[in-house]
């Protein structure tokens, strides 16, 4: 199917159906239970989920495929989105030409910080991605203002050119961003007893753009193009010994993981047409980095589960604050009630980061192969209870 092998196109079925049925599957709890906090199922955040999925997905064609460690990537996500929201304000608020620009742009841009940061191999050239994201960081923050507006923000405003476009509706508001006529924030919600689930056609344009994304990495990992990116992390030395220069493929790797981060930049403009320089920081580029381990690195859905558990996290855990917790254990006695919640509120609200660091921690002693290890190890022990269970015997009439 689409020129993949039986055990990738089973992948991409079950990547289809998570995108596609995640209005359900985030929301299994009643939307009047207590449990509901840890609901999902909302346009915005699921937006994030698969935003940041092509971001990791990107990333890890880079680090997961040669072993170059990037910790500059968030540059390219800023870059994209700056160049999403000059497309709404020049030309129009359609998404489209918006999200082919950023990607452009941050394939440039990577080409550029690429070429230079790839003469050096393992921790020096991490250090020369993390100084040009800071460089970008620095420039977007104070010194472009002009174009990045700065601390403030680049946002789009009523007296925009868009010379495809309005610069106003009729009611004198400023356009919402659009595919096409189809607005990027209509919603409809679907009662069914007591869950409400949330359709967002920004959700699913999304989802539909990560699941090209998703495809195509998985064309790019079973490419001869992906098996040179394996040998360049498996042993650079002898692969020039060869006559082989990896170089080449070492920028198309990083250009391409480039464009994958513009393309999630120009996404994110796309549901919010607002760019901060905050995008370029340093802790984006960790974030990106964490979430590719999590999931588990050199794998294909790795990534994308690693960026679902963070910003679940980052959404759902840094939002349940005392009053959520008193009222989860409002039937014990005052003293055991405030007990527990004196135990369990280091690690919710804002102290989920410890939480999510406990979990990296677990994850790297016992999975080094991140989320998808542990996936392949409780599939395992299943096929091994079924080996073991014994064997009916046969019904056939011995000769």
């Amino acid at each position: 199917m689409l020129g993949l092998g039986k055990k990738d196109t089973s992948l991409l079925l079950v990547v289809v159906a998570l995108t596609m049925l995640a209005p359900f599957i985030l929301n299994p709890f009643p939307s009047d239970s207590a449990m509901a906090q840890f609901n999902a199922g909302y346009p915005d955040l699921m937006q994030r989920f698969v935003i940041f999925g092509i971001f990791a997905i990107g990333f890890n064609i880079l680090f997961g495929l040669t072993g170059y460690l990037s910790f500059g990537h968030a540059a390219f996500l800023g870059v994209g989105s700056y160049s999403a929201v000059w497309m709404f304000k020049l030309l129009s608020m359609n998404i489209l030409p918006a999200i082919i620009l950023s990607v452009i742009i941050a394939g440039l841009f990577s080409l550029i910080i690429g070429w230079v940061s790839l003469r050096r191999t393992g921790i020096y050239f991490s250090i020369l991605t993390l100084a040009f994201a800071q460089m970008s960081f620095a420039l977007a923050y104070s010194v472009l203002t002009p174009l990045t507006n700065g601390e403030t923000g680049l946002q789009v405003n009523l007296d925009d050119p868009r010379v495809l476009g309005v610069s106003a509706t009729a009611d004198g508001s400023i356009p919402v961003t659009n595919l096409f006529g189809l607005e990027m924030r209509a919603a409809y919600d679907m009662a069914v007893g007591p869950w409400t689930f949330t359709f967002s056609a920004g959700y699913y344009v999304c989802a539909l753009v990560m699941i090209a994304a998703f495809y195509l990495s998985i064309r790019i990992f079973r490419s001869p193009f992906g098996m040179m990116l394996r040998a360049i992390k498996s042993n650079q030395t002898r692969m020039n010994y060869t006559g082989l220069n990896p170089k080449p493929y070492t920028l198309a790797a990083f250009v391409i993981s480039g464009m994958y981060a513009g393309l999630a930049g120009g996404l994110m403009a796309s549901m919010d047409p607002l760019a901060g320089a905050e995008r370029m920081q340093w802790t984006a580029s960790g974030e990106v980095v964490l979430m590719t381990i999590l999931g588990g690195v050199g794998t294909l859905i790795g990534p994308v589960l690693g960026a679902g558990l963070i910003k679940y996290f980052e959404n759902i855990f840094s939002k349940i604050n005392d009053t959520v917790l008193h009222s989860w254990f409002a039937f014990l006695p005052d003293g055991i009630e405030d007990f527990f919640v004196s135990i369990i509120h280091p690690f919710v609200g804002k102290g989920w980061h410890l939480t999510l660091g406990l979990m990296f921690m677990l994850v790297v002693t016992f999975l080094p192969g991140g989320l998808v290890e542990g996936g392949q190890r409780i599939a395992k022990a299943f096929r091994k209870k079924e080996d073991d269970k014994p064997k009916s015997p046969s019904t056939e009439p011995a000769e």
